[in-house]
């Protein structure tokens, strides 16, 4: 059974849960062979009551010290742009679907997905575009991420924000 996990980060991202919650969200990701799901919902008000059922888990917390387990062992990362879920889940060599919160001034999250989407790296989407996007993506087709290198993430993020 295939398993997919949502991260909001520290935050809130309402609008992230809901649609990833949506049951037509959940009938495409049962579709796909996803049989758990997982989301961390931060400090959002959203929090779906957890359930289990033959063909399909959803499990939810808050937080935990780390997400490495969580990441270990997903199929699929649906997660906020984040530089730092960004860079540990490329790191882990896992497929990446980001969704830009489009909600946030000066959006710096836009610019880092899209870049690393032209690289290869990952898919990005937004709340409204989240169940076409999982339809349609083929996450064969990304490219692993450089292993090891934090300086260089932090050069392409110096120019992705505009500080070089």
């Amino acid at each position: 059974m295939k398993s997919a996990f949502v991260t909001v980060g520290t935050t809130s991202f309402e609008e992230l849960i809901a649609a990833v919650t949506a049951p037509e969200t959940l009938q495409v990701l049962r579709s796909l062979g996803y049989g758990r799901l997982v989301l961390q919902v931060g400090r959002g008000a959203a929090a779906p009551a957890p359930f289990r059922t033959a063909a399909f888990t959803l499990e939810v917390f808050r937080f935990k010290e780390s997400l490495a387990e969580e990441l270990e062992r997903a199929d699929l990362v649906i997660s906020h742009a984040g530089a730092g879920t960004c860079l540990e889940t490329l790191e882990k060599g896992k497929p990446l679907l980001v969704v830009v919160n489009e909600k946030l001034m000066n959006n710096h999250q836009l610019e880092l997905a899209r870049q690393l989407y032209r690289d290869g790296h990952l898919f990005y989407c937004t709340c409204s575009t989240l169940l076409e996007s999982l339809k349609s993506i083929n996450l064969s087709t990304l490219k692993p991420f450089p292993p090891g290198q934090p300086e260089k993430f932090a050069a392409f993020l110096d120019r992705v924000i505009g500080f070089e």
